[in-house]
């Protein structure tokens, strides 16, 4: 699944009719979940039935198209199903019970409600909200992964459009089932990699990324716009003006760390065929209150993420190992040197003297190499590493153990 995203272009009452299909399909989730709590037990054509009779019930929600108030039932059964998922495993910590929404940005729709002109450039949303047809900015080229079947329509290769709102405008989402997998050449090169606050990534080769601070730079223009917002009267429109402007900069680094992590996930994965990394559990380390900004700030998950995805796309082994004693161990022999954390070189009585982040890498790139077993077997896989049956003298391979990232 692919999801191509255009900025739309609207006139003040389509942004009126936007907001009312937002609103809808708010009021639809939330009263399908408080139909779920007040009767436990229901199942999900109980859901759907209760949906029908919202729709009988107000006249607004059966002006919203009925797949797009289908979709906000599908949003409660997962985060239902979510909910039991995580006690059954047993999750440490709160298991994420379904809450109410007070703000949402987005409307969903499925096959229907909606149609594309034929030029590309606009869509034409059908339902009795009123948004009317919409003009669409951005590059993406709709019909290029459909190029070997002309005469298919567009209702069979998109599933499903998405309207969403930002701080800097409203955007139309495109999922679209199509494969997007590439197979690359081998390289011969496997890489560990060892994420941290001062640089970003360090690698078992020795070479460091410079980590960006995109929050810490802008920091102090944060200030000004939350400064601004203070001073405004609660309820006043300049008020909204200025949590407006804070918002579009809120969002710019948002972005900026986005496309950083973006780039550097398929750098690496286009110049190696395994890819070594910790398996950190973020939730957990930001509760360190000195830490927790820079480690937001830096988007380690984000570049987890990327990496996933572009091996699984491009055909490469991502492994995640346990980050336990990678940075206390000796890389050369396996001694255990402790070091606290503001000791930022490694020295060993065997001789190996190296930087604290690069001894890490390597010995995260060793964890994986002894996961992976023989290698040479696995190289051909796709995304993530597939183990062997055990006692089966590596003749025979399970299924991927691999997820597509979102």
């Amino acid at each position: 699944m692919l999801v191509m995203e255009f900025k739309a272009i609207l006139k003040k009452p389509q942004e009126l009719a936007v907001n009312e299909a937002i609103r809808t399909a708010r009021f639809v989730r939330n009263k399908v979940l408080r139909y779920w709590m007040d009767n436990r037990g229901v199942k999900k054509k109980e859901l759907y039935r209760y949906n029908t009779q919202l729709r009988d019930e107000f006249e607004f929600v059966k002006d919203l198209n009925s797949h797009a108030c289908q979709a906000s039932v599908e949003n409660v059964e997962r985060a239902i199903k979510r909910f039991f998922d995580n006690c059954k495993k047993k999750v440490p910590g709160k298991k994420g019970y379904p809450r109410f929404k007070k703000h949402s940005r987005s409307v969903e729709y499925k096959q229907s409600g909606w149609k594309l002109s034929p030029d590309k450039k606009s869509i034409n949303f059908t339902d009795k909200k009123g948004i009317g047809k919409v003009k669409l900015k951005g590059t993406w080229d709709l019909w290029r992964f459909d190029s070997a079947k002309p005469t298919l329509r567009e209702q069979k290769l998109i599933k499903r459009v998405r309207i969403v709102q930002r701080a800097d405008g409203y955007y139309v989402q495109f999922c679209v089932k199509i494969d997007n997998l590439k197979r690359l050449g081998a390289t011969g090169f496997t890489v560990g990699l060892d994420v941290g606050l001062k640089e970003f990534y360090t690698d078992s080769d020795g070479y460091s990324e410079p980590n960006p601070r995109f929050y810490r730079k802008s920091e102090k223009r944060l200030k000004f716009y939350q400064r601004r917002v203070s001073r405004k009267k609660k309820g006043s429109s300049n008020r909204k003006k200025a949590v407006n402007r804070l918002g579009r900069h809120h969002l710019k680094i948002s972005r900026q760390r986005e496309e950083h992590a973006k780039r550097l996930a398929r750098c690496v994965i286009r110049s190696n065929d395994l890819v070594a990394y910790e398996d950190l559990r973020i939730k957990n380390l930001v509760k360190n209150h000195c830490l927790a900004k820079s480690i937001n700030d830096a988007g380690w998950y984000k570049f987890r993420e990327w990496l996933e995805y572009f091996g699984q796309k491009f055909g490469r082994i991502t492994v995640a190992v346990n980050p336990a004693y990678t940075s206390q161990n000796c890389s050369s022999c396996g001694e255990v040197v402790k070091k606290s954390l503001s000791t930022r070189t490694h020295v060993c009585k065997c001789g190996c003297r190296l930087d604290r982040d690069h001894n890490a890498a390597k010995n995260i790139l060793t964890r994986a190499l002894s996961t992976v077993g023989h290698t040479g077997t696995l190289l051909n896989a796709w995304g993530d590493l597939s183990s062997t049956f055990p006692d089966s003298g590596l003749v025979k391979q399970d299924g991927s153990m691999n997820q597509e990232s979102p």
